[in-house]
């Protein structure tokens, strides 16, 4: 090899070694998780913006729209549609996104069918038809639609929403702050939380959660061990459901203020966001551990399912406070 073939090659090979190191760094700083927020502050900022009125469903639009926009603005923007490093080569953060979006995706339906109607024979609200289906739209579409283009145009006719809420004018959007309406969105929180921790207690081998199938019939034929490739995937999901389900209880909390008090049940409320704070705890091991029994290894998952569980119950709890009379 002569001496300038022997410089081109050392070239590239420096030059395929920056690339590295630089996507490297920028996948570690992609991977920042978006940060908490306090939603009565946000509303009210956002009311005092727009010089709009803080009423019944003023808070659950804004802060699903706040939502929305923290998962696109993060470091990195959305990285789960990324088709090029270092995003194509991150599943944490992913994971995450789809979490949240889940999360968003069920609360957009009951707003939808729920919340914004008065029975089953009203108008639908046309702006919350189009968030319900804008976040529909797979978090790895990337063209045609783009799951950014599709998740901000879901935030901007919430915006709608919230501003239509906030005008003064009873006839411009309605929201029914009803424990019937309450308990339909906790029914889908509830069998969210049931299927996380059922995934998150998948990954050992020795399940503790055979425990209640061996006493409720039926409940684990279609169980199967999480694989190990798959358990962070598992766990940054439940992470990222858990992060948008904090922020969304504790606007629904304002706004069925009234309901919750009647009922007395605003306890049991913020018992569910205190099971849920503790899953956006700092993790400080570099990966995901699943270790077995009472060995020298933590299980991460297991952590994460028994608060979820925690949060499950407080939810069930909560959901038979609503429906007694």
């Amino acid at each position: 090899m002569n001496e300038n073939a022997r410089l081109a090659a050392l070239g590239a090979s420096g030059a395929i070694a920056l690339y590295l190191v630089v996507t490297s760094v920028l996948g570690i700083y992609w991977s920042f998780e978006p940060k908490q927020f306090e939603p009565a502050k946000a509303v009210a900022a956002h009311a005092k913006h727009h010089s709009e009125r803080i009423v019944p469903g003023y808070a659950a639009a804004v802060t699903a729209v706040e939502l929305t926009n923290r998962l696109l603005d993060k470091p990195g923007g959305f990285v789960a549609n990324d088709k090029l490093p270092p995003g194509a080569w991150l599943d944490n953060m992913p994971s995450f996104e789809q979490g949240a979006i889940l999360q968003l995706r069920d609360f957009a339906l009951v707003m939808r069918n729920d919340f914004s109607r008065a029975q089953s024979q009203t108008g639908e609200d046309q702006d919350l038809v189009e968030v319900q289906g804008q976040l529909q739209i797979d978090t790895d579409s990337w063209a045609f639609p783009s799951a950014e283009g599709a998740y901000r145009s879901a935030a901007d006719h919430l915006n709608n929403y919230a501003s239509r809420l906030g005008s003064g004018n009873p006839g411009e959007a309605q929201f029914y702050a009803r424990a019937d309406n309450l308990s339909e969105w906790l029914g889908l929180v509830q069998k969210r939380l049931g299927s996380l921790t059922q995934a998150l207690s998948q990954s050992v081998a020795r399940n503790p959660s055979s425990v209640i199938a061996a006493n409720t019939p039926g409940a684990m034929i279609n169980a199967r061990p999480t694989r190990w490739a798959e358990r962070d995937d598992v766990f940054y999901e439940a992470r990222g459901q858990a992060w948008a389900l904090i922020h969304l209880t504790k606007a629904v909390q304002a706004d069925f203020a009234d309901v919750l008090a009647k009922k007395n049940a605003t306890v049991n409320m913020e018992n569910i966001v205190r099971e849920l704070e503790p899953t956006q705890d700092a993790i400080w091991s570099p990966i995901i551990l699943n270790g077995d029994g009472f060995g020298l290894v933590a299980n991460h998952s297991l952590v994460m399912a028994a608060y979820l569980a925690r949060a499950n119950a407080a939810v069930i709890q909560l959901r038979e406070l609503l429906a007694r009379g």
